[in-house]
């Protein structure tokens, strides 16, 4: 066999010790139970439920909504401590922060202090992540602003825009607590590593641009997103840039990215880029206050209202023409809270190795945003910044981020006027220190090093969402990323096997120079499942093989090919177009004198190929269990007789091969 000749027992199916075998039949009922429970629950999250009385079930079910009925009762005075020095932490970076976003939204400032409060409460009876820190995010911020903007204008009716928010932060909510109640969360699977890394550092490059106003100072800014507008529109300006608020915003920019390198170069000093950006709405405010500089260009937040949440349930916008807007944005900013939300908290639970369960995780956050929405909070999620300073700082529970919102409680009570003063440019500066961070050019390399197609993936979301937009920039990068999984389900590779030397191994010869071809024989590997979406193709590459080979043959001078072997081993499963085109393949064959058996199909093949009575087509005695036990059959056929074998002659013994 190849380089070595081996003697085997009788292939004749009534002797052989081993053979293919068909699964035994199923009921319709099981078999699509089983189909289900693949499909929705593959983590099994009912198995802590099996053999429990009914009260221990109940109290498991509410334990599996509301994970703080779990941990609370072994919660420490330890615990406390750490968690008190995270959640005051975050909390001194959530105000900066949520400042911050609410402008970059368009939406008016207390709103990010809102949605700091509400939220995080909700999450921690909720979340299963011990990590994560409950916020805005500028990505949402950006996208709620550009399609929500669209539509209407944040500035002439800011009442609407408003209501808007709310409403789409609900619907958003909704979207993501819907898809980990009905186990859908593979959907955001679609939003591939290559995607996410390019449309951050997109979003992070837009969101730097849009600060540019902030910086230079400008009163009218264009409502576009893109690269050109945002240029046109900085330039188009020069006579109104403001010197004095432009030096604010570099001192302030390089003070926050000094910090930070200080606190990644020593990582024991996390506080220090952690405080940085209170520190610098601190001293903006003292500097404006001392200087009367708002009174020389530096724009100010201005006055913010006092007091916690006030309800907004009766905001919310369920008529047309505006519902349709809403809906959109609120599902495809919910997609992008998920997708950030749900790795950020998996990284970090990776770290102290435990699990975290992403259905459950989108309820949470679901649940967390219908329930801001109904508050005066916008959309949030964990923000991979606050989370990681949450992290350092020793958090040991999701009770930090109970922490953060009594601070944040006892912020809006008391000490909201003291934000009066803070100039707008010190936000922008917070917020492009906080986007540098997110373009990964690291992780861009690596893809390129990787895998040059996940590269232009990734280039092709950072390229349509800097030079066209946001949405657009994300649906490009998903079409692609989808373009591609059809195109490994519509053209799956197919190699030729060839003998390893001294051994039955039967490996790809492209992969494997060592490999020798045997002759006679031609030996293909179908490396993916058969679908209707690649029958064609198949059918037409498996005629390819054959003709290369018989050219390669005659070039040769070597014998004739007499065997086709197709080792069937990475094919999951079939479907009927399938299996028409094993027929279509047999009669190909045989049309040219051949002969055609298979290695290796799995049950489900099986199953239907012996429903199809494809096996009686091709014959039982030519399917067979390893590709070794095949081309030891083959061999012994071509030394015991003629070429060209008939095609219902079946091999006899072959211990004489």
């Amino acid at each position: 066999m190849g380089n070595v000749d081996y003697a085997h027992p009788s292939t004749n199916v009534e002797n052989s010790p081993h053979r293919v075998e068909i699964p035994p039949a199923q009921p319709f009922i099981k078999t699509l139970k089983s189909s289900l429970e693949e499909t929705f629950f593959p983590d099994d999250p009912l198995r802590p439920f099996k053999n429990q009385p009914a009260s221990r079930k109940f109290i498991l079910g509410f334990q599996y909504f509301f994970p703080i009925l779990e941990w609370a009762p072994r919660y420490t005075l330890d615990f406390l401590k750490s968690d008190l020095i995270s959640g005051i932490t975050i909390a001194s970076l959530a105000i900066p922060q949520g400042i911050s976003y609410a402008k970059l939204a368009n939406l008016p400032p207390i709103l990010g202090l809102y949605s700091s409060f509400v939220p995080p409460l909700i999450y921690a009876m909720m979340g299963s992540s011990r990590d994560l820190a409950v916020g805005t995010v500028a990505v949402a911020s950006l996208l709620t602003a550009s399609m929500l903007g669209a539509e209407v204008n944040a500035a002439e009716n800011p009442t609407l825009y408003l209501h808007l928010a709310f409403t789409a932060t609900f619907f958003a909510g909704v979207f993501q607590a819907s898809l980990g109640l009905l186990r859908l969360g593979f959907i955001v699977d679609f939003l591939s590593h290559a995607t996410i890394v390019g449309f951050m550092a997109g979003a992070a490059t837009v969101v730097c641009l849009q600060q540019l106003k902030g910086i230079l100072g400008l009163n009218h800014f264009t409502n576009g997103t893109d690269f050109v507008s945002v240029m046109r529109s900085v330039f188009s300006q020069t006579h109104e840039w403001r010197w004095e608020s432009g030096v604010l915003g570099c001192l302030f920019l390089f003070f926050l990215l000094t910090t930070k390198y200080f606190s990644k170069k020593k990582p024991k000093f996390f506080w220090i880029s952690a405080m940085a950006p209170l520190t610098s709405v601190i001293l903006g405010s003292v500097l404006v206050y001392l200087t009367h500089a708002e009174k020389h260009g530096v724009q100010v937040i201005g006055n913010l209202k006092k007091g916690i949440n006030p309800l907004s349930f009766g905001d919310l916008v369920f008529v047309s023409p505006y519902l349709t807007t809403a809906f959109k944005t609120g599902v495809i900013t919910g997609i992008i809270a998920l997708a950030e939300g749900i790795a950020v908290g998996r990284s970090f639970s990776m770290f102290k190795n435990y699990h975290i369960d992403g259905n459950k995780e989108m309820i949470a956050i679901g649940m967390m945003n219908i329930a801001g929405s109904c508050t005066s909070c916008y959309l949030t999620t964990g923000p991979f910044s606050r989370s990681a300073v949450n992290y350092n700082a020793g958090c040991k529970t999701a009770m930090s981020n109970v922490i953060m919102a009594i601070a944040m409680m006892f912020t809006l009570l008391f000490l909201t006027p003291l934000f009066h003063y803070t100039p707008l440019v010190v936000l922008s500066a917070i917020i492009i220190a906080a986007m540098l961070g997110l373009i990964d050019y690291e992780a861009a390399i690596h893809l390129w090093k990787v895998d040059k197609f996940d590269f232009v993936v990734c280039m092709s979301a950072y390229i349509g969402v800097v030079f066209s937009s946001v949405q657009n920039g994300l649906v490009l990068a998903v079409a692609i990323s989808v373009m591609r999984v059809l195109l490994f389900v519509a053209r799956p590779r197919t190699f030729i096997l060839g003998n390893l030397p001294n051994s039955m191994d039967y490996r790809n010869v492209d992969q494997y120079q060592s490999a020798s071809n045997i002759p006679g024989i031609l030996i293909l590997e179908i490396d993916a499942p058969i679908y209707f979406a690649n029958t064609n193709y198949l059918r037409e590459r498996i005629t390819r093989w054959i003709n290369d080979e018989e050219d390669r043959i005659k070039s040769a001078g070597e014998s004739s090919l007499q065997y086709v072997i197709l080792d069937m081993s990475a094919v999951a499963n079939i479907d009927t177009s399938g299996i028409s085109m094993l027929d279509e393949v047999k009669k190909l064959v045989d049309r040219r004198g051949l002969q055609l058996a298979l290695a290796n199909p799995g049950g489900e093949v099986m199953k239907k190929m012996n429903k199809s009575e494809l096996i009686e087509k091709i014959g039982q005695q030519w399917i067979y269990l390893t590709v070794a036990e095949a081309v030891a059959a083959c061999k012994f056929m071509l030394h015991t007789t003629k070429p060209n074998p008939i095609k219902d002659q079946e091999p006899g013994d072959w211990n004489n091969v």
